[in-house]
Parts: C-alpha cells; sequence; structure tokens
C-alpha cells in the first residue's frame, strides 16, 4: 500500500500555521494519508545505542540496541513504503525543531535510505516542506540568510546522494505579526503570505497527487 506519509513537528497544536497549511495540502490528496504527529509522540534522541545497533549483528545486540534497531526499522519502513512525503516543521530558534531532528535522526541510515554511491530507494519521490516563521527572511530583511531550516532540509531530503526526495518548500510568514505589537505594522504582509501559502500548499497537493494517481483530473 502507497501512502503519503506526513510528518508535524510544531508544538502549537491546532493553531500552529505549518499544520494548517499542511492540512490544505492533504485535503488535495485522496489517497492514504499516514501521520506522525513528533509533537504528541517524540521518538526520543538518537543514542549510542541506536548508533551501534547499525552495526553490531543482530543476535549480539544488547536489550537496549534491540529497542533502538525496532524503532529505527519501524520509522525506517514507514518512509521507504511511502510515495509522497509532507512536512510541517516550523522554524524554531533559526533551526530545525529537536523532534524533526531527532527523527531525522534515527531515519538516515547509509544503506537504507541514504544512497551514498548508489540510488536512495526515495530517489525522485515528491517531498514538500511547510515551514512557518514568525518573522520574515526574505531578501532586504533583517533577518535574511538566518534562516537554517529550509536549506539544511533541501540538503538532507533533496541531495542526490542522500534521500534524493524532489523537494518543495512552503514558507508562510510573520506569524508573530497577529500578536506582537512590534509586528503589528507588517499584518498585512502576514495574510498575504498565509493566503499565497494555502494556495501553494492545494495546488501542490493537487500536482502531488494526479501523479500518483494519473486517474485523477
Amino acid at each position: 500500500m502507497s501512502y503519503l506519509l506526513r510528518i508535524d513537528a510544531s508544538a502549537s497544536g491546532a493553531t500552529s500555521i505549518s499544520r494548517q497549511v499542511a492540512d490544505s495540502f492533504t485535503a488535495a490528496w485522496s489517497g492514504t494519508v499516514v501521520r506522525r504527529d513528533l509533537a504528541l509522540d517524540p521518538v526520543g534522541h538518537l543514542g549510542a545505542a541506536g548508533i551501534t545497533a547499525r552495526t553490531t549483528p543482530a543476535g549480539e545486540h544488547t536489550p537496549e540496541q534491540k529497542a533502538a534497531a525496532l524503532l529505527q526499522d519501524e520509522l525506517i519502513e514507514e518512509f521507504l513504503g511511502a510515495e509522497a512525503y509532507l512536512f510541517a516543521v516550523p522554524l524554531y530558534n533559526y533551526s530545525i525543531p529537536s523532534v524533526f531532528k531527532a527523527w531525522l535522526d534515527h531515519t538516515m541510515v547509509v544503506g537504507r535510505t541514504i544512497g551514498l554511491g548508489r540510488p536512495a530507494p526515495s530517489a525522485g519521490r515528491p517531498a514538500v516542506v511547510v515551514s512557518a516563521r514568525g518573522g520574515g527572511y526574505g531578501p532586504g530583511t533583517p533577518q535574511h540568510g538566518k534562516d537554517f531550516l529550509v536549506p539544511a532540509l533541501e540538503t538532507i531530503l533533496g541531495d542526490p546522494v542522500l534521500m534524493a526526495l524532489d523537494v518543495r518548500t512552503i514558507t508562510p510568514e510573520l506569524t508573530y505579526a497577529p500578536t506582537m505589537d512590534a509586528l503589528r505594522h507588517l499584518l498585512p504582509q502576514h495574510h498575504a503570505s498565509l493566503e499565497d501559502a494555502h494556495t501553494q500548499a492545494r495546488r501542490l497537493g493537487e500536482e502531488v497527487a494526479s501523479a500518483a494517481d494519473p486517474t485523477i483530473a
């Protein structure tokens, strides 16, 4: 069974802009959606047991290595079973939320999800990253160049020698404008950015769904 794998990383629940825009994408997907909410069910950070389990024969695993290997197998099989990906990952302190970084660390395994010398199993599959941010990070803004999330994920998820996904990004900005006095004058730009993000999400959802199922008009 193929499906859209949706990963949510925002700690803000239903008020999360990343989740709301991702909902617009998901609404255009007519097939099965497998959803993993890392805020509600975090996987925990990768430790020594998880690292050493990858190179230790299964018959020699300690109980800790066995548990770590089972978790990694679950995450990797879930990842590889998908035909498309939706990552709702807000910008936290200029970078990747720790819960999503933990998921990546468990899932990125050479020879299983990472190519490094041979094509990755997921090469060419579509992936959309929705990353809301409280301020503005575009050219000409004071924060330009301080977004360390999108460039990192474009490399981790999209580099041909890593996961090799076909990555596209949606970045609704100025999400603090409705609640921070210092940014209230930017409310029109926030609303425009949010509307554009939902439009992009619906369009990409339709495009990815159509590519996955050519019978969709």
